[in-house]
């Protein structure tokens, strides 16, 4: 038999959400013998770290198209549609299957007009919102409109970008299929450093209590409500710290933010650390907050619950899909600092009560966040596809 030839293009390899479950998605489909998987990427640039590295470890087929990068110019995205054009054209893909506005906007559209059959695109986080100006917002919809008119299937991280899609009119209910984003949950429930240790690593009192968020330091991932209340729970709670991990543009900004709030001493800067890191990092926090004002659903979330953390979040997108009030953490308005501050004390307070959260929020990640959970409902939707698509000659 043939191999299903699929292609997945994405803007950039960052360390980031959306490029995990792309990679972890390719990787899987590499290990089943009847897929033949290409990965096409714009350059990989920025603070936030790369995972290219890590592809070609994985043994990615992996194409770099440089004129493929994420803010708009008219020159390079038509050089980026004409090389992803070519390539569709010449390898006759089965399935192209795009990820991130831009590369989904551009690969969709080569996709269509080179001929291919099945055409999916996947949204990690819708590329218009409340924050941005009216005519980007605007211009985004009519964009992911048109591109819909050409997508047999929109598969969404959430429940909750979906329905946002389809109240934006970018597809009727029926185009979309939510499947939650895929990582190695393992490698966060069977992580062994204990608590004291992880705080010891850290350089904080074995008995302290630690509030974490991991995140990249950039605008609308709201570092500035996490350090607001971080003034008033410091004032509430004893021996407490702030654990960040991640680094980005904001980094200067937000550790003077924290110097004038006299709070330089409870703060702890950890950067960009390896991805293999990261839940020796959460062992430290008794609870993590994620207070991002748009996400899709952040990966941290079932990250920290799959390590029997509570999460206090903000309300946004897909966080209440996982963040179920006093069963899971707690859901504050966005942009709440008292609410936000007043649910973190309550847990700090609360030890037997954090660990209940902490224990049902476990339960309700595993299997469902698990790679090879994603990859099986990503196949069964390609299988349905490509029957659909033969039937129709």
């Amino acid at each position: 038999m043939e191999k299903i030839k699929v292609l997945h293009i994405i803007t950039r390899l960052i360390l980031g959400g959306a490029q995990e479950n792309t990679l972890y998605t390719v990787e899987g489909l590499m290990k089943d013998s009847a897929y033949d998987v290409t990965l096409v990427s714009g350059p990989t640039t920025g603070p936030e770290g790369s995972l290219v590295s890590k592809a070609k470890g994985f043994g990615v087929n992996l194409v770099i198209i440089k004129s493929l990068t994420r803010n708009i110019n008219p020159f390079s995205d038509i050089s980026a549609f004409l090389s992803l054009y070519k390539l569709i054209k010449k390898n006759d893909f089965d399935i192209v299957h795009t990820h991130s506005s831009k590369a989904g906007i551009i690969g969709r559209l080569a996709a269509k007009l080179a001929g291919c059959s099945v055409i999916i695109h996947t949204i990690h986080g819708l590329p218009f919102h409340p924050y941005q100006n009216r005519f980007l917002n605007f211009f985004y919809i009519r964009l992911e409109r048109l591109a819909g008119k050409f997508t047999d299937k929109i598969i969404t991280v959430c429940d909750s970008m979906a329905q946002k899609a389809q109240v934006a009119g970018i597809k009727p209910v029926h185009g979309y299929v939510t499947v939650y984003s895929g990582m190695d949950l393992g490698k966060f429930i069977e992580e062994r450093t204990s608590s004291h240790q992880a705080k010891r690593n850290i350089g904080v009192p074995a008995d302290a209590k630690v509030v974490g968020k991991v995140a990249r330091l950039f605008p609308l991932k709201g570092y500035e409500y996490f350090i607001s209340a971080a003034k008033y729970i410091s004032e509430s709670v004893q021996n407490v710290y702030f654990l960040i991990v991640g680094d980005g543009i904001l980094r200067k900004q937000l550790e003077e933010m924290v110097r004038q709030m006299g709070l330089k001493d409870r703060f702890i800067f950890a950067g960009l650390v390896p991805q293999e890191d990261v839940p020796k990092f959460i062992a430290a926090m008794d609870i993590v907050v994620h207070t991002s004002l748009r996400e899709g659903l952040a990966r941290v979330i079932p990250q920290a619950m799959a390590m029997s953390k509570p999460v206090v979040s903000f309300d946004i997108d897909g966080a209440r899909e996982l963040v179920h009030n006093n069963d899971t953490g707690y859901l504050v308005m966005p942009k709440d600092t008292k609410g936000l501050s007043d649910r973190v004390i309550d847990l700090l307070n609360n030890t037997e009560k954090a660990e209940k959260m902490g224990l049902n929020g476990k339960n309700l990640v595993d299997p469902a966040f698990r790679i090879e959970t994603m990859i099986d409902k990503i196949k069964e939707i390609y299988d349905n596809l490509l029957t659909s698509s033969k039937g129709n000659f």
